[in-house]
């Protein structure tokens, strides 16, 4: 099982890096500080997300969590589960105000 996690999280963490290449690729044109800004804040939660995901699989395939639950064994980093979240929101928030434009 620990193979399968294992291989989850290196997939997980090359959509990470495939995302950051080719997000901070796109030009953002002409716009303002603010645009830029969002920009930055709707690639930093796209790519946290992929490589946070590939985290919670890796720390996953490190426990070692036989005929015990889960979220037993985890209970240490329960915290973690908040940080996919959190990029989530950040990236819908950005992405929502990006959208807006000026007007």
């Amino acid at each position: 099982m620990k193979a399968f996690e294992l291989a989850v999280a290196a997939v997980l963490a090359a959509g990470g890096v495939r995302s950051l290449v080719v997000w901070s690729r796109r030009a953002v044109g002409e716009a303002t500080l603010r645009d830029h800004l969002w920009f930055a804040a709707f690639v930093t939660g796209r790519v946290g997300l992929w490589l946070s995901l590939a985290g919670l699989f890796a720390i996953s395939a490190a426990s070692d969590a036989r005929g015990r639950a889960f979220l037993d064994e985890l209970a240490a980093v329960r915290w973690y589960a908040l940080v996919p979240l959190v990029l989530a929101a950040v990236q819908v928030a950005a992405g929502f105000f990006l959208g807006r434009g000026e007007g």
